[in-house]
């Protein structure tokens, strides 16, 4: 059998080339702590960290949602309770104004103050969320609701709120239309504001107006009551949907730390052992390379 020289310094040449590879793999895989350095690594570990990955931007995208869906239903519920504030008091004055002993003067004056609930009443429907949007516009770009030049006040949106995605396939809306929160039929808060106003300012029958603007005002508080609890049901899902994501996540994160992450401990200890074989194998490659075939032969 015959044996060529450059078989014998060939097969230690490929082991060394081999094992250098390999070293440089493992010095990778310590500093970068990733296991998979390309995808023929492990072809399924690594479609897997992709579908991930897909999962943890959607995921992102559904976060952001919800913390931009919270902030306008803060916002929702920060407007309704100034409205119940104010509706409160004018249910204070309309009490006041059905009794029947008032002076024309504080008649008057309740009147005045009215007036002045139902203007703050008027911008409160009309506040805008973080997006520019009106709050309570339903699908409407513009105001909520508008002053007609008779004086009177009358919803402007259309349809429903645009939902938010949260997750795949559900979506929640963040705002209440506005006429379904302050103006619907008997309970349209501006006009029994304004009607009692102009009873009171006018003087005739005050009595029977204040006490038939009562019923409208608790009509209008329960319709706010009602959109309140609406806005802080949502809410409270909303917070259950981002614990979801969180937990969602850090369960995403336990596996791909499984498939990706480098075993330090471990990875040290095989660079270790392929760099004394390397240098075994390099100490025995040096001895060969000094001999001559005579010196096998012999």
């Amino acid at each position: 059998m015959r044996i060529a020289t450059t078989h014998l310094f060939d097969r230690p040449a490929s082991l060394m080339a081999r094992l250098n590879t390999e070293a440089n793999a493992s010095q990778t895989r310590i500093a970068t702590g990733k296991r998979l350095l390309a995808p023929s690594d492990d072809a399924t570990a690594y479609l897997r960290l992709q579908g991930l990955q897909r999962a943890a931007s959607y995921d992102s995208a559904y976060s952001a949602n919800i913390t931009m869906a919270q902030g306008v239903l803060a916002q929702s519920d920060s407007a309704l309770e100034g409205v119940e504030t104010q509706l409160q008091r004018a249910l204070e004055l309309a009490t006041n104004a059905a009794n029947g002993t008032l002076t024309d003067s504080s008649r008057a004056a309740i009147g005045k103050e009215l007036e002045a609930i139902r203007d703050e009443l008027f911008a409160l429907a009309n506040s805008k969320d973080v997006r520019g949007q009106p709050l309570f516009g339903g699908a409407s770009g513009d105001a909520a609701f508008v002053r007609n030049p008779d004086g009177s006040i009358a919803y402007a949106g259309v349809g429903e709120p645009s939902p938010i995605p949260v997750a795949d396939g559900d979506a929640v809306q963040v705002t209440v239309p506005g006429d379904r929160a302050f103006a619907s039929g008997a309970s349209d808060m501006f006009a029994v504001l304004a009607d009692l106003a102009q009873a009171l300012a006018d003087g005739t029958d005050a009595q029977t107006a204040a006490s038939g603007a009562l019923t409208g005002i608790n009509a209008s508080l329960d319709s706010v009551t009602l959109a309140r609890a609406s806005v802080g049901a949502r809410s409270a899902r909303l917070e259950l949907d981002a614990t979801r994501i969180a937990d969602a996540g850090e369960t995403r994160e336990d596996v791909r730390s499984s498939l990706e992450d480098t075993d330090i401990a471990a990875e040290v200890t095989n660079l270790q052992k392929t760099l004394t074989i390397l240098q075994a194998t390099q100490a025995s490659f040096t001895r060969l390379s000094s001999l001559s075939l005579f010196d096998y032969l012999r």
